[in-house]
């Protein structure tokens, strides 16, 4: 529980614009001092507020522009916001540094996926599947793409290997907008049921 002196500073910390002139940080206490407004930034981020999330991210950030969980989930929040091209802004400067970043490479694959750049996205997937070939969520967001591309046959397959890795994919499968073109396809009908 934060002590509610703390509190109190949190409500006033929301108007501040320089996380740098705010905060006399130390060496002894600066990593302290980021992971706190780190924390801050997911408990918003984990409370559906997004923008909140940004705000304490951002504040991270200006004082350690490579915290790669902060920028992570930065381009998490910017995606719940549909600002899918910030997203991506953000995967891609820990991809730089770590380019088998697996949750980097999915969520940039699926913000690609909105944006409707679907070879992007396709590369993306296939660099997880190429290090883990049975992911079921990397399977299932392919099998999405491809169908959006109507390539059928390929996502059918996609499909099918998801739910036999994991069959809660099934029922996400029958609710899917992005199969719609497969709705009446019998050989979809099969795999959801």
């Amino acid at each position: 529980m934060i002590p509610q002196e703390n509190r109190v500073y949190l409500r006033d910390f929301s108007n501040v614009t320089s996380l740098s002139s705010f905060i006399n940080f130390s060496s002894d206490d600066e990593d302290t001092n980021l992971e706190y407004l780190y924390n801050i930034g997911l408990s918003h981020a984990k409370r559906g507020n997004p923008r909140d999330a940004i705000f304490y991210f951002d504040k991270v950030l200006d004082v350690e522009p490579n915290h790669f969980d902060a920028l992570a989930n930065k381009g998490n929040a910017l995606g719940k916001l549909g600002r899918y091209d910030q997203a991506i802004t953000c995967y891609d400067v820990i991809l730089k540094a770590k380019p088998e970043h697996t949750v980097c490479l999915i969520n940039k694959g699926l913000a690609l996926h909105y944006l409707k750049r679907y070879d992007q996205a396709i590369t993306c997937y296939d660099k997880i599947l190429s290090l883990d070939p049975d992911n079921p969520s990397v399977s299932y967001h392919k099998a999405c793409t491809r169908c959006l591309q109507n390539k059928s046959e390929e996502s059918l397959a996609l499909l099918e290997k998801a739910i036999l890795l994991d069959s809660e994919y099934a029922k996400k499968a029958s609710m899917d907008k992005d199969f719609s073109s497969l709705y009446d396809d019998f050989r979809f009908k099969a795999l959801i049921s």
